[in-house]
């Protein structure tokens, strides 16, 4: 079982956000898998987010980086700063940054604003009509993102990179789930057609990357969606993104509805986001990650999706 931080841990953190309030709790964030998130109580009851980057609060396995790889390990204070910075740019509210402290003894850490309306998937839950207007607004702050356009430098072509990616997904989850296993050669087959049936393409759009409901959260004073989780924020294929949209907001998707998307690209997206969530989540639970239900189930729910995509 991993020690958590405590009061101890980040007193010194907190008096370089706040001064001298005094800390008073910290309370480890759920959902974190690449870095701590920890709330951060003041004695006049006010407080913080911290987010810690070190290898201590990462529960995945590690891997070797590749800098041109745009599924690589995304995570890290440099990541978080260009993405908030590249948000702001377009009026996309993420938590505003309080304090950052690169390199320190606990590793790189920032204090951002507490949010605490709670996430976007709560309250679909809890108040349907609210969420209505939420959702409203987070459509069209994506439609802003993805309108943002840019052609930076590329390892390869975007579609590539997918396969390679997919790919390599399809292999681990054959390995390990026999439904797959069975079927492999005709998803490697599927894979690679749907790829080949992909034009070149140039720019590419403003996306979160991870985008679902529980990776936004409420500012309370006026319903506002404010995205967290950034640091995989990167100009790419803006399909990716509505492939994830799609499968995370079901019902609710057509508020970023987009009828200007490539279907190929839709389609090769789909698949390969489907394998991602078969693989990743198990490459996940090979450590000590405690919220293993919840992956398990993502695990299920996408090696359906997976083979629903198979022709009859």
């Amino acid at each position: 079982m991993r020690k958590h931080l405590g009061v101890d841990d980040l007193r010194d953190v907190a008096r370089a956000a706040f001064g001298a309030r005094g800390l008073v709790s910290v309370e480890r964030l759920r959902g974190g898998t690449k870095k701590g998130v920890y709330r951060l109580g003041l004695a006049d009851g006010t407080g913080g987010i911290a987010y810690v980057w070190h290898p201590d609060e990462d529960f995945w396995p590690k891997a070797a980086g590749d800098p041109g790889n745009p599924f690589g390990h995304t995570t890290g204070l440099e990541l978080f700063e260009t993405a908030h910075a590249r948000l702001s740019a377009v009026g996309v509210r993420a938590p505003r940054p309080l304090m950052r402290e690169p390199g320190g003894a606990l590793g790189d850490v920032a204090v951002v604003e507490d949010v605490r309306g709670g996430t976007l998937e709560q309250l679909m839950a809890r108040d349907p009509g609210r969420a209505e207007s939420v959702l409203t607004r987070l459509g069209s702050a994506v439609r802003d993102m993805h309108a943002h356009t840019a052609d930076p430098a590329q390892h390869d072509a975007v579609e590539h990179a997918v396969l390679r990616r997919a790919l390599t997904d399809l292999a681990e989850a054959a390995a390990r789930v026999e439904r797959i296993a069975v079927v492999r050669e005709r998803l490697d087959d599927l894979l690679r057609t749907r790829h080949a049936a992909v034009a070149p393409r140039s720019r590419f759009g403003l996306i979160h990357h991870e985008l679902g409901p529980d990776h936004v959260l409420i500012a309370e004073d006026r319903d506002e969606p404010v995205l967290i989780d950034i640091e995989g924020t990167m100009f790419f294929d803006v399909e990716w993104e509505h492939a994830f949209l799609e499968l995370r907001f079901g019902p609710h998707y057509h508020h970023f509805a987009n009828p200007d998307l490539d279907p190929a690209r839709l389609r090769l997206y789909r698949l390969a986001n489907y394998l991602s969530l078969v693989a990743g989540p198990l490459r996940l639970l090979d450590g000590d990650f405690p919220h293993r239900a919840g992956m398990l189930a993502i695990v299920e729910d996408n090696i359906r999706r997976t083979l629903s995509q198979l022709p009859d």
